[in-house]
């Protein structure tokens, strides 16, 4: 089934619209607003089922020449997530309604929310990588807007700002990876592109591309450093579980089920392209490194959301890992693990929320035995924990015991220290059981909260995380319906080659059944000594080692705050003359940067001057350094006069009369002029500092290489042939210049540019004429000094 645009532009704009008339919404609902919000999420949901099954690409232009446009791919893959995305948003919407009842600012909140699920929409669904780009970042502005709800909490903007910078940075990284893939495709496909789904068809052809121009390991590290921003996997953790002050739907929707999958999900998307020994090191390798990480972060916390924030990272990197392996268990245990940890940690986070709401605190050492109390909460958290900790049969094992199989896999045929693989996983699955049994003792563990203080939820607290776990409890018993129904499909967008995958429980003892034997036994075996694994992870934290959660990051905002107040006025110091340095030499800079990184230094052998030319440009040259040494103003100005007149005559021996004609009008002019108000000028200004005049040198060098170099690469060589040149606007006038014929474009069109520059010239000329009769009061006693104190650089205005 192929498809249709509409339904699925209606799916992802949907949430935007509800979105945008939020406010108005709310007017009439109030805190009702979340029942209209779920209503919307459940429509989007709706729509998705519909395209269950289906595979294809849809697609309206949008910006033809760069072959951009509005297009989206229905494939397993997107539709996985994002129908976790909108059935999970069904739950929380409703969840809010009452989570949220008398908190401030709730028309902001849904408007947030809903445009947050559109983006996630957008990005499962989109396969134009200009389009990817913009709802990734799309989520990480909703992202900024809910976690600092609590506008009036310094903590609350703290975190914002702290997840804002960390994910768009990320997104800095995704828009230049994205455009390393379309500079490939221009080569693999023939064209310039940012169609992904093309890419991906086309794979093998975009890793030859990317490896023919160097490009494979840059594109390679922007998009999983991109990936591992907006994922929180090592070392860019730390915002996950500082993002844990936003509200607990918040947390449910944002930080365990979508937003944090989406470095996941583009992994699992690129994956196709990237499938290398180099993918394998890198991805496989951060993912473990992550599980690990936050596995043991996770045992040490004491807040039940930090506990499940630090958890969330740790299964991500088990996802990431799972991407990593160059086998067909891990894009399985990849693919499958994003639906089971959406089924178990959203509901999770939701109790939390209850625990908090009802118990007043969210203290792990001030709560336990709340399962007389909460009964149905208590059951619900037994489920997601057990699955959470891998325990057989629950749904979060046989997406483990994927991971498991992929690992042993991979070190089996590697051999070496490929064999750490394996290890790491385990020892990251034995803490996994550890930090959930951790969880579980607040429902089962010794009471430690009086029973008045515990008060029965409501049922839309209740019905969300109950219907979740549910879910879990389905693919639980039957995970082939669950693989055969979405997850099959998903797998097969994601891995080189077929792959059928087919899970239950082991009937034999295999390698992967002995990893999992052992994370569990050693799980409940260290259970009991939570408190010094706790003691002694807490002494590693306080180190300064890229573990700690957020001290680098402190130190880094820290530091860049410092420099910036110190580095600010020396450049901001209300001189025009250093705007014009500071734009004038880093424009320089970057030009040249830019020429040699693209292999575009101009050689000499390019150059070829007449001797007659080369005699003008030499008089020029000796006119201009003239100049800086004039003993007086009408020396300098008739000098610079010299050089003038020199670039009219180049312009003859180069047959352009008319260039020629312009310069001789406008030199005469600017020497008449200067003639005219050299009386009224001072005949000196201030001693004049040998730094500020090397400082201008170097300036004015760097200035003249980048022209220099321009010119060189802009202008044919002299073995080009001149007929090209005509041939190109012949056939370009009428579509692209839009005359008539030939002579029309270029008087009309390509005239105006060159006009543009000689007014440019003038324009330039009658400042500089502006400033210096503004100046003509000026006596010698006071002409260096400013309203503010003495001009440090000779004479400047402002």
């Amino acid at each position: 089934m192929a498809p249709n645009l509409t339904v699925v532009t209606t799916i992802v704009a949907l949430p935007f619209v509800a979105a945008l008339l939020s406010p108005l919404i709310y007017r009439v609902l109030g805190e009702r607003t979340g029942y209209a919000a779920a209503l919307v999420a459940a429509a989007s949901f709706g729509l998705l089922v519909t395209q269950v099954g289906g595979h294809g690409t849809v697609r309206a232009s949008w910006v033809p020449a760069l072959d951009v446009g509005f297009q989206f791919t229905v494939d397993g893959w997107g539709l996985l997530f994002a129908l976790l995305a909108s059935g999970i948003g069904v739950l929380v919407f409703v969840y809010s309604a009452r989570y949220m009842h008398g908190e401030d600012g709730l028309a902001r909140y849904y408007t947030a929310l809903l445009a947050f699920m559109g983006s996630i929409l957008g990005v499962a669904l989109a396969s134009d990588l200009v389009l990817i780009f913009l709802f990734w970042e799309l989520t990480s502005l909703c992202s900024f807007v809910l976690i600092g709800h609590h506008t009036d909490d310094a903590e609350s903007r703290y975190s914002a700002r702290m997840a804002m910078v960390v994910t768009v940075g990320g997104g800095l990284c995704l828009l230049a990876g994205l455009l390393v893939l379309s500079v490939a495709a221009r080569d693999a496909l023939g064209r310039v592109t940012f169609d992904l789904a093309a890419m991906i068809a086309n794979d093998e052809a975009m890793r030859a591309a990317l490896r023919e121009s160097g490009l494979f390991v840059p594109a390679l590290v922007l998009v999983v450093v991109a990936a591992a921003a907006k994922s929180a996997q090592v070392p860019l953790h730390f915002w996950l579980p500082n993002a844990m002050v936003a509200p607990t739907p918040v947390s449910a929707f944002l930080h365990s089920a979508t937003m944090v999958k989406v470095g996941v999900y583009f992994i699992g998307r690129v994956r196709p392209l990237f499938l290398s020994p180099e993918w394998v090191l890198l991805v496989a390798t951060l993912g473990l490194l992550t599980m690990v990480v936050g596995a043991l972060l996770a045992v040490a916390s004491t807040d039940i959301k930090q506990l499940l924030a630090y958890s969330t990272a740790s299964h991500l990197g088990l996802m990431v890992a799972g991407f990593g392996f160059d086998v067909v268990y891990g894009g399985e245990a990849g693919t499958f693990h994003l639906l089971n940890h959406a089924l178990f940690k959203a509901p999770l986070f939701l109790v939390a929320g209850i625990v908090a709401h009802e118990a007043g605190t969210r203290t792990l050492d001030d709560l336990g035995g709340l399962w007389r109390d909460l009964p149905i909460t208590a059951a619900v958290s037994g489920v997601a924990a057990l699955s959470m900790a891998g325990i057989p049969p629950f749904n979060g094992f046989y997406s483990k015991e994927l991971l498991f199989e992929a690992a042993y896999e991979v070190a089996h045929e590697a051999g070496g220290l490929a064999w750490l693989y394996p290890v790491v996983a385990t020892v990251a699955s034995v803490f996994t059981v550890v930090y959930s049994l951790k969880f579980l003792a607040m429902f089962f563990g010794e009471r430690r909260a009086p029973v008045a203080d515990v008060h029965r939820p409501p049922v839309a607290l209740v019905a969300p995380p109950a219907l979740l776990a549910a879910a879990a409890v389905v693919v639980s018993v039957a995970p082939q319906l669950a693989v055969d129904t979405i997850v099959q499909s998903a797998v097969e967008a994601t891995t080189v080659g077929e792959a059928h995958l087919e899970v239950g429980l082991p009937t034999h003892l295999s390698p992967p059944v002995a990893m999992s034997a052992v994370a569990i036994v050693g799980g409940v075996a260290a259970y009991p000594f939570t408190g010094r694994l706790a003691a002694v992870i807490e002494r590693g934290v306080d180190a300064p080692v890229p573990v700690r959660p957020s001290g680098w990051y402190d130190w880094l905002v820290s530091t860049a705050a410092a420099t910036s107040a110190r580095f600010g006025p020396f450049v901001h110091n209300g001189l025009l003359r250093t705007y014009v340095t500071w734009i004038a030499a880093a424009g320089s800079l970057l030009a040249l940067v830019g020429f040699a990184a693209t292999g575009g230094v101009p050689g000499v052998e390019r150059v070829g001057v007449p001797l007659s030319v080369a005699a003008v440009l030499a008089i020029a040259v000796l006119a201009g350094v003239a100049v800086t040494v004039a003993s007086s103003h009408v020396v300098g100005v008739l000098t610079l006069s010299i050089l003038g007149f020199m670039l009219a005559i180049f312009f003859i021996l180069a047959s352009a009369p008319d260039l020629a004609l312009t310069q001789l009008v406008v030199e005469t002019l600017v020497l008449l002029i200067f003639l005219l108000v050299l009386q009224r000028l001072p005949s000196f200004y201030s001693d004049v500092r040998p730094l500020v005049l090397a400082r201008d040198a170097g300036v004015s060098v760097l200035v003249g290489a980048m022209a220099f170099a321009s010119v060189l690469l802009t202008a044919p060589g002299p073995d080009a042939d001149p007929t090209s040149v005509a041939a190109y606007y012949a056939e370009q006038a009428v579509p692209a210049g839009g005359g008539t014929n030939v002579v029309n474009v270029i008087l009309v069109d390509f005239r105006a540019f060159d006009t543009l520059g000689e007014l440019l010239v003038v324009t330039v000329a009658a400042l500089a004429i502006l400033v210096l009769v503004t100046m003509r009061t000026r006596g010698e006693e006071t002409v260096g000094d400013s309203e503010e104190g003495p001009i440090p650089d000779g004479g400047d205005s402002r």
